[in-house]
């Protein structure tokens, strides 16, 4: 099972502000649809607050110190190990870990590739992502994208696989 992590993150690392996206991009989002659709998703508590529901057509996996009842497609862990193994078991080809800060700080060590959307801006935010050392990683694909009536900023698409 190949583990890939998806963010999109501003020049200045940022993420997100007072647990919400600091931009509207519609293109990313329908990315991540697209490239998220049908496997299972990995997150921390916080990023499902924010999402505020299970994503249909997703299972999703919640990391939490205080998890919670599972519902339909959504199933509470107290680590990323034990989350990682329910996906392997369920005959995940491709687990995508989708935020926040701390499961992104913890798992990029975990993982094969990652999906970044790299937003031409700085913005002003509360949750960051961490450095990230590109001598570790090459460039699969990139694709620039200009800013317009759906998108609040230039942004590039990069599929990144760990050398």
């Amino acid at each position: 099972m190949r583990i890939s992590l998806i963010v999109a993150k501003a020049e200045n690392n940022v993420i997100g502000n007072r647990n919400k996206l600091p931009w509207h991009l519609k293109d990313d989002l329908q990315n991540f649809k697209k490239l998220t659709m049908g496997h299972h998703i990995l997150m921390g508590r916080k990023t499902f607050d924010s999402i505020g529901k299970a994503l249909p057509g997703r299972m999703s996996l919640v990391v939490s110190s205080e998890p919670k009842p599972n519902l339909e497609n959504v199933f509470w862990f107290t680590s990323i190990f034990r989350a990682i193994k329910q996906a392997e078991r369920n005959g995940e080809t491709e687990l995508f870990i989708i935020g926040g800060e701390k499961i992104y700080k913890y798992a990029l060590s975990l993982v094969d590739r990652i999906y970044l959307t790299e937003v031409k801006a700085n913005v002003e935010g509360d949750v960051s992502f961490p450095q990230l050392s590109l001598k570790n990683w090459k460039t699969v694909s990139e694709q620039h994208c200009q800013k317009n009536a759906d998108n609040d900023h230039d942004f590039s698409f990069l599929v990144l696989d760990r050398r």
